[in-house]
C-alpha cells in the first residue's frame, strides 16, 4: 500500500510550488438521468477492508449518444463511499484503469486502496467497465484472425511472403470484428464513451467531473474535456497518451521498447552471478535471441514467438518485472521450461478475449486507420532499428481494413477547459513522455508532474513516490495548480535479491 500522504506534508507541497488554486468552472444546466440503484456487485469485485464496502449500479444509455431514441446498451458502475467526515468530503472520483479495453469495475476498490488516505477520505471512489468491456456490453471478435492460436504466428514478419501473411491476419481479424459487434462497431468509441462518463456524473448529482484516468485513461479524460469543457472538474491524467492518432502511438511505442530492452539488457548484464545471461549487454542480447529463435523453431506446449513477445512486452512496462523476465529466459536456456515466462492467466481465457476486441474496436472507432503500404513501410523501419522488434503492441495496425471508416481522429483537450494535472514516468516505454508534452499543449494552464530516472508504467499512487504523491493529492483535495510544472527524484533500476 502507498504510504498515507498526511496534511502537513501536503502543506509543504503547497509553499515550495507557489501554487495557485483552481477555480470553480461554470456548469450548464441539464435533465438529469435517473439516479443510480446501487446493491451487490459482481464476484469479480473484490471486497475493500471493512469498515469500507463497495457497491454497484447498471445504468441504461444510447448506444448512439446522436440517437438518443435508438438503441440502448447497459453500463455497469461500482463506487467504494468516501471513508472521512461530511467536511472533507470533496465529491466523486471517477477512475479509469486504461486500456483501451480495460475493466474497471474493480478498479474502484483496486486504485482506492493506493491512494493517499486524505484522498480516500474525501472521495467517493467510482469506476465503471467502458461499453464493450467487462459488464458493459461486452465486445467479441471471435478468433480475430487467428490472434488466439496457440501457438500464434511470428509477429515479426520478415519478407514479402510473411508480410503478405501478416497483412492477411489483419484483414481477418478487421472481418471477425465486423461480424461479432455487428451495429455496434462504429459507437464502441471513446467519444461515445466520454459521453457515458457525463451520463455517469449526472445520475450520481454531481456538478462536474473528477477523474484519475491513467494510460489509455488519459486519452479519455482529455476527450471529455473536448467535449464538456465547463464539467471538467480536477482532472489527473496519468502515463499519457499523445493526442496523435493511435496507429502513430503505436508506431512510438515500439521505438520506445526498443530502448527499454537495450536498458532491461544492460541492467541484467550488470547482476551475471545473479541471472547468468553474461555480463554484456550484447552477452545478455545473445541469450535473449537464441530463446526467442528456439521457441520459433519449435515451441514448447503453445508457446511461441508471438507468446515470448507478449511476456517480454509485459515485463518490459515494469521495472518490477525484469528479474522474473531474466529468471524465465535463463530456465529457457539451462533446462528447456517455458513455466517462468508463460502468463499465470491464459492469453485465450473470456478476460481477454474482451479485453483485446475492445481494444481494436476502440481504436479503430477512434480515427481512420493507416494503409497496407504504411504498415509494411513502418515495421521494415522499425527492423531496421532492430532486426528483431517487439510489435505486440501495434494493435492499430487491424484499422487498415476496418469495415467503418470514421470521418475525423476523436478531439483532445480545449482552452475552454480548467487546468488538469498530467503525470509521467521519464523513461515509460508503453506511454512515452513526449505525449504527456503533446496533450499539455491541448489544454492551457495545465501542469507536467514527471518522475525522473523511473522507467515503469503509472506513477501516481503506483510507484511509491512522495513528491509525486504529494502534487496530485494537494490538486485533487484542494485544486491546487502547482505553479510550474513539477520534476520528482524517481528510484532508478531495481535492485535484485
Amino acid at each position: 500500500m502507498i504510504p498515507r500522504v498526511h496534511r502537513s506534508a501536503l502543506l509543504c507541497v503547497l509553499a515550495a510550488t507557489a501554487a495557485t488554486v483552481l477555480p470553480a468552472a461554470p456548469v450548464r444546466a441539464a435533465a438529469p438521468p435517473p439516479a443510480l440503484r446501487f446493491g451487490a456487485c459482481p464476484a469479480s469485485v473484490p471486497a475493500p477492508p471493512a469498515p469500507d464496502r463497495v457497491e454497484c449500479a447498471r445504468m441504461s444509455v444510447p448506444l448512439d449518444w446522436d440517437a438518443p431514441r435508438g438503441p440502448r446498451i447497459e453500463l455497469a458502475v461500482s463506487r467504494v463511499r468516501a471513508s472521512g467526515t461530511p467536511a472533507e468530503r470533496r465529491g466523486v472520483l471517477l477512475v479509469n484503469p486504461g486500456g483501451p479495453g480495460g475493466s474497471g469495475l474493480p478498479y474502484a476498490v483496486t486504485k482506492r486502496a493506493k491512494l493517499p488516505e486524505d484522498v480516500r477520505r474525501a472521495y467517493d471512489v467510482v469506476g465503471f467497465d467502458p461499453r464493450g468491456t467487462g459488464l458493459s456490453t461486452p465486445a467479441g471478435c471471435g478468433p480475430m484472425g487467428g490472434l488466439f492460436d496457440s501457438p500464434g504466428a511470428d509477429p515479426v514478419p520478415v519478407g514479402p511472403a510473411a508480410e503478405r501473411a501478416y497483412l492477411d491476419r489483419l484483414r481477418r481479424m478487421a472481418g471477425d470484428c465486423a461480424a461479432g459487434a455487428r451495429e455496434r462497431l462504429p459507437y464502441l468509441s471513446t467519444e461515445q464513451t466520454a459521453r457515458d462518463m457525463d451520463a455517469i456524473r449526472a445520475a450520481l448529482g454531481e456538478r462536474e467531473t473528477n477523474f484519475l484516468g491513467v494510460s489509455y485513461g488519459s486519452y479519455l479524460g482529455a476527450a471529455y474535456t473536448a467535449r464538456f469543457p465547463h464539467r471538467t472538474g480536477r482532472m489527473v491524467l496519468d502515463s499519457v497518451v499523445g493526442p496523435g492518432s493511435w496507429y502513430d502511438f503505436d508506431v512510438l511505442q515500439s521505438r520506445a521498447l526498443l530502448r527499454q530492452r537495450e536498458t532491461f539488457f544492460a541492467w541484467t548484464a550488470a547482476h551475471p552471478a545473479r541471472f547468468g545471461l553474461g555480463d554484456t549487454s550484447a552477452a545478455v542480447r545473445r541469450a535473449y535471441l537464441r530463446v526467442r529463435a528456439g521457441l520459433a523453431e519449435r515451441p514448447v506446449g503453445g508457446f511461441g514467438p508471438a507468446e515470448f513477445d507478449r511476456a517480454v512486452y509485459r515485463a518490459l512496462g515494469r521495472t518490477e518485472r525484469w528479474a522474473g523476465l531474466a529468471d524465465g529466459l535463463a530456465a529457457r536456456l539451462r533446462d528447456g521450461g517455458v513455466d517462468g515466462l508463460r502468463p499465470a492467466d491464459p492469453f485465450d481465457g473470456p478476460a481477454s478475449r474482451t479485453y483485446e476486441a475492445a481494444n481494436r474496436i476502440v481504436k479503430c472507432a477512434d480515427g481512420p486507420g493507416p494503409t497496407p503500404r504504411r504498415i509494411v513501410a513502418d515495421i521494415r523501419r522499425t527492423r531496421r532499428l532492430d532486426p528483431q522488434p517487439v510489435l505486440t503492441g501495434m494493435e492499430a495496425s487491424t484499422c487498415a481494413y476496418w469495415h467503418h471508416r470514421p470521418a475525423r481522429r476523436t478531439p483532445l483537450g480545449s482552452p475552454d477547459a480548467p487546468p488538469v494535472l498530467l503525470v509521467a514516468s521519464a523513461h515509460d516505454p508503453v506511454t512515452p513522455v513526449e505525449g504527456a508534452h503533446r496533450l499539455r499543449r491541448t489544454l492551457p494552464g495545465s501542469r507536467l508532474v514527471v518522475l525522473d530516472d523511473d522507467y515503469s508504467h503509472g506513477v501516481f499512487a503506483s510507484r511509491g513516490d512522495t513528491c509525486v504523491d504529494g502534487t496530485v493529492a494537494a490538486y485533487l483535495l484542494d485544486g491546487t495548480v502547482p505553479a510550474t510544472d513539477v520534476r520528482c527524484a524517481g528510484p532508478g533500476l531495481p535492485a535484485t535479491s
